[in-house]
């Protein structure tokens, strides 16, 4: 274990209280951005108060959502009109995402937004109350163009002060808070320490930081405002960058092997505190309660999950992985045209594994049928995704995605394949021509407020669009891809609520990002292109937001995941016993 860096830094809000709250501020006038929930803010604004000082602390992050929901009675809006800044550096749209989810937080007031505001980084809006009365007011959202660790130029949200006191004459200026000083510190310390030359460069990598900050849930979907959250994905994203540039690689490249990033973000008062170190390989695996499988409300115990596999007639096979965690697979050998099922590639993504364990127990006690089912094919990142769920249930711990060699295992190549080696196992044994691998995303929005806001090369993924599929294919597959993809979503489409699930979540993503950019078949989004990568001819990709659920919104996942398995093994033995 490799203490790299260790820090604790003065609250923000604490340094304003030293300097403002005192006699000989009286009379002062304070507005300030911070990064800090709204009860922080607030008992500090009545503590500067007691002093005389007129203050106003607002929300550095998503300022237009907050002043929304904690200086406007949106009960009495009949309208609203907001013009959405567009700067350079950030993508046109960037502060139209910010002011999500907006358009489901106004009741029935119409809402509509334009891009190009009047100011620079400010919000026009325009207020209709219900009883005639009209407001105008400008929002500011306090960004600053920097240069990023990996030497990429970009707008990122930031601390801002504006102050009047008895000189009479305002000032304003850029204000670097806890928050952002905490993330470039222990940015700093890892890009510049010495990691060697060949990857991987550690076991694990663990960022542990401590912040004042709490959560708030939102009464939409599974959205969630988590300062805590956000820091993990800059943290968690920005090192894979780092790294990516310190081999040589391209960005986003999913073959670097730097290791196990793990930041550990959690929640704890007094001052921000955050220590980096190297750690061994954990070897734990996830544990819990045995829970029915087919209304199972969380994640599945790792026990539970190979139990549940037992449980299909077949031939075991497995794999292991980095950290020596087995990954158990079954072929179920039939007369039928054979399908591989996957689960837990992404293991962040929990429906997944949940669905393919259900429709291949279904499958299973059909005559003839024919495949082969891994459902946990990364259980590294599956056990990072327990351990993380313990201080932070709802986020979406991406930390867990990749393997604990810190590449995407699909993406690995070379002789030591170590989890990679049971899809080709799986294709070795079965000759299967269509892969369904299932998969999930954020079930709330994705952010990196210190890099940003949008998460860089992932941008399509950064609000929830509903239930969609991928569908991949070699060059002369198409017209069966596309046959295979028309049945999987005519039968989906059946199932109850799963289309007004959608139309919901696709709504409220066309106000606050545009179009989708997928084509609509029968109500799903759907992506189809050509991809010669895989084996097998035919893949199909489910992404359900399931980042992180639970409870019913669980059950409807691994449901919606079990059903779209079942589909396309129908669809797909019709269409080889025509061939």
């Amino acid at each position: 274990m490799t203490t790299i860096f260790e820090g604790t830094f003065e609250r923000t809000l604490d340094t304003m209280l030293a300097t403002y709250g005192k006699e000989a501020a009286r009379g002062t006038r304070l507005e300030a951005w911070l990064f800090d929930d709204r009860e922080s803010r607030r008992a500090a604004e009545q503590k500067l108060g007691a002093f005389g000082v007129e203050a106003k602390l607002r929300s550095a992050y998503k300022p237009l959502l907050h002043f929304f929901l904690e200086e406007i009675d949106r009960k009495a809006l009949k309208r609203v009109d907001i013009r959405y800044p567009q700067a350079e550096n950030c993508p046109a749209n960037r502060f139209l995402l910010e002011a999500y989810p907006l358009a489901a937080l106004v009741g029935d007031a119409e809402i509509v937004f334009v891009g190009g505001s009047d100011t620079a980084l400010t919000y026009d809006v325009a207020l209709t109350f219900a009883d005639g009365r009209t407001e105008a007011h400008t929002v500011f959202a306090p960004n600053r163009q920097h240069t990023d660790f990996i030497g990429e130029t970009l707008l990122s949200p930031t601390g801002w002060v504006r102050l009047d006191d008895s000189s009479s004459k305002r000032r304003e200026c850029h204000l670097e808070t806890d928050y952002e000083r905490l993330f470039a510190g222990a940015m700093r310390a890892i890009a510049e320490h010495g990691w060697g030359d060949s990857e991987p460069y550690f076991d694990e990598l663990n960022i542990r930081a401590t912040l004042p900050i709490n959560d708030l849930q939102l009464p939409v979907g599974e959205e969630v405002v988590s300062l805590r959250e956000a820091m993990h994905e800059d943290f968690y994203f920005s090192l894979l960058e780092v790294f990516q540039k310190k081999s040589g690689r391209p960005l986003g490249d999913r073959g670097l092997k730097p290791g196990q990033i793990v930041p550990e973000i959690v929640f704890a008062d007094g001052k921000p505190t955050v220590r980096v170190e190297t750690r061994l390989l954990a070897t734990t695996d996830a544990d819990g309660e045995i829970q029915p499988l087919d209304t199972a409300q969380a994640p599945l115990a790792v026990a539970q999950i190979h139990a549940e596999l037992e449980k299909i007639e077949g031939q075991p096979f497995q794999a292991h992985s980095r950290a020596g965690r087995p990954v158990k697979a079954r072929y179920h050998k039939g007369t039928d045209a054979a399908v591989m099922i996957s689960g837990g590639q992404h293991p962040n993504e929990t429906t997944g594994i949940v669905g393919a364990l259900r429709a291949a127990q279904t499958l299973a006690t059909l005559p003839g049928t024919h495949f082969t089912i891994s459902p946990l094919e990364n259980p590294d990142g599956y056990a990072v995704h327990h351990r993380l769920r313990a201080d932070n249930p709802l986020h979406m711990h991406h930390a867990a995605r990749y393997t604990a060699l810190g590449d995407d295992l699909e993406y690995r190549a070379g002789a030591a394949l170590n989890e990679r080696a049971i899809r080709n196992e799986a294709e070795a044994l079965s000759g299967a021509e269509l892969h369904v691998n299932l998969h999930g995303y954020p079930s709330h929005e994705w952010t990196r407020p210190l890099s940003g806001y949008v998460p860089r090369g992932f941008a399509m993924w950064t609000l929830p669009k509903g239930f969609f599929l991928i569908m991949r294919h070699h060059a002369d597959w198409e017209a069966r891809a596309e046959q295979l993809i028309e049945a999987v979503t005519a039968r989906l489409a059946t199932v109850p609520g799963l289309l007004a699930y959608n139309d919901q979540q696709i709504a409220l993503y066309e106000t606050h990002a545009g179009e989708t950019g997928f084509r609509i078949i029968n109500g799903f989004p759907c992506m189809i292109s050509v991809d010669d990568r895989h084996k097998a001819p035919l893949t199909l990709i489910t992404e359900y937001p399931d980042e992180t659920i639970y409870g019913d919104a669980f059950v409807a996942g691994h449901g919606a995941q079990r059903e779209t398995v079942l589909a396309a093994y129908e669809a797909f033995q019709s269409m080889m016993a025509v061939a």
